[in-house]
């Protein structure tokens, strides 16, 4: 499924209008009957008086058409106009004047006493769509706010006002909806959160633009699920073995991991590549530490790596995982691998010298970010997958975490082209970004997922996934997807999400 800005929705509808030739009248009036096709599913539970808070832009327009077709079914609609109705212009006019003919019930807002919220059952918040930007103000803030405070359950329009359709970040004050009608295509802002908290369910309904516009638009954002693993990414989930398949067929990956104090992050990462499906696994790590993991997880291969007796990496060549890492068809490297003085040229050598597919992750991106020539490094022959939760991400990219999760879309897509890597950017709605620009958004997952470990299990499997012979962008977005879905299956299973544990999700997968 495709996601769009604001900005590639406005061109869409351009184009629809102008060279297709669907009349922007044809299209309002496919929104709003979708609009109030969706409200009357809910009538069992909310009841059939409905309030409209209505804008005066096109959102607005598109919730005096829903209007009419609720009256027209036997509902009972109100409009309330957050402006005065003599001044809408255009499409919004002809809406109003219909509106008006057909004897819809509608009133100017005009101060906080002038809505009888416990007049009705319902709420349409039609106030403001995706051109507009900033805080709400006025009338519609104090419209948005009541509507809040009053506890009807609330169906956006499009976009819940008071939502930032391109970053899904929340202005005061911001319509929390139990449902949203997104009109053609999903936009970003409703997949991301704090917006996707906002919107409540989001449904997707066509106003009779073809989806194929957007593939000729150029949209490159997609929601990861089922559908779109197998038609954009040529990965089918539920692909059986061939029936003459041995461990060789699957790949050899080699995870670089784990050290005295952090053992753990490097059991789990080397297990979970297991789960993930390749053939065999090589787990380096210090040897010092090596004897007390012996036999913890019998069908790893432990590969020690001489630490001159200290547990940890300052002490191991990067050499030697160079060479551990010849022959096999990926290298997993960083979780619980600690940080040391020298650590990013160490790791730089691994970068030039590695020809396998790589997956950093953990303190690997700690070393990254803290390589002062970063930029200047060539760029890798074979796949790089980088795998950041935000604050690693704000390291890398020299920001504040607050920043990165202003806009993570934008941040993953433009890292990722710039730097010639696969970037996942880990989180609620984690974000899948490859060089070329495409961006895939992951649905799966759950808060108790929120966990130590959670991210060494998905690193292994991105690791697995690649040397099976995925492609950097399929291994990133299968992994995500096959992760959280690995995730929820465990979440079901607890008597509450927060006792999820990293190994449970390595279980699931």
């Amino acid at each position: 499924m495709h996601v769009v800005t604001a900005e590639e929705m406005r061109k869409i509808d351009s184009y629809a209008i102008n060279q297709i030739g669907i009349p922007g009248l044809v299209l309002m009036e496919n929104a709003g009957r979708a609009v109030a096709e969706e409200i009357m599913r809910m009538a069992p539970v909310s009841g059939k008086r409905w309030l409209i808070l209505a804008g005066k832009g096109n959102n607005g327009a598109d919730g005096l058409v829903a209007a009419r077709h609720l009256m027209e079914a036997g509902w009972l609609p109100t409009v309330v106009y957050a402006a005065d109705p003599s001044t809408l212009t255009g499409e919004a006019a002809i809406q109003r004047d219909i509106a008006f003919r057909l004897g819809v019930r509608c009133f100017r807002y005009n101060g906080m006493d002038s809505v009888d919220w416990r007049e009705y059952d319902g709420i349409v918040d039609a106030l403001l769509g995706t051109g507009s930007g900033g805080a709400p103000r006025g009338a519609y803030a104090e419209l948005i706010t009541q509507a809040n405070r009053c506890g009807l359950p609330i169906v956006a329009v499009d976009i819940p006002s008071g939502l930032d359709a391109d970053t899904g970040e929340v202005y005061d004050p911001c319509i929390r909806a139990a449902k949203t009608v997104a009109l053609a295509f999903k936009k970003r802002g409703l997949i991301q959160f704090p917006g996707a908290a906002h919107a409540g369910e989001v449904v997707v309904r066509s106003i009779g633009i073809p989806a194929r516009v957007a593939d000729e638009h150029g949209i490159n954002t997609f929601e990861l699920d089922e559908n779109v693993l197998k038609a954009r990414l040529g990965v089918d989930p539920a692909a059986k073995r061939a029936p003459d398949a041995h461990k060789g067929t699957y790949g050899h990956v080699l995870v670089a991991a784990g050290s005295r104090p952090m053992s753990g992050a490097g059991l789990l990462s080397a297990t979970a590549a297991l789960r993930g499906g390749c053939g065999l696994v090589s787990w380096a790590l210090p040897i010092s530490v090596a004897p007390a993991l012996t036999g913890r997880q019998p069908e790893l291969m432990l590969a020690g790596v001489e630490d001159g007796g200290s547990g940890d990496w300052s002490a191991v060549p990067a050499q030697a995982v160079l060479a551990h890492a010849s022959g096999k068809q990926a290298l997993v490297i960083g979780p619980g691998m600690g940080r040391w003085d020298g650590d990013s040229a160490w790791l730089r050598e691994i970068w030039e010298g590695c020809a396998s597919p790589l997956v950093m992750d953990a303190d690997a991106l700690n070393m990254l970010a803290n390589a002062p020539d970063f930029q200047d490094w060539p760029r890798r022959s074979a796949p790089t997958i980088l795998t950041p939760h935000p604050g690693e991400m704000a390291r890398l990219a020299k920001l504040s975490t607050t920043d990165v999760q202003r806009d993570r879309i934008g941040l993953a897509r433009s890292f990722a082209i710039q730097n010639g890597v696969t970037l996942v950017l880990k989180g609620a709605r984690t974000v899948c970004a490859s060089p070329t620009g495409d961006v895939f958004i992951n649905v799966t997952g759950n808060p108790g997922m929120a966990t130590a470990g959670a991210g060494d299990v998905l690193a292994g499997l991105i690791g697995s996934l690649l040397a099976q012979g995925f492609s950097a962008e399929q291994a990133a977005a299968f992994g995500v997807y096959r992760h959280g879905a690995a995730g929820d299956r465990a979440a079901a299973k607890r008597p509450a999400p927060g006792s999820l544990i990293a190994g449970d999700i390595i279980a699931e997968l």
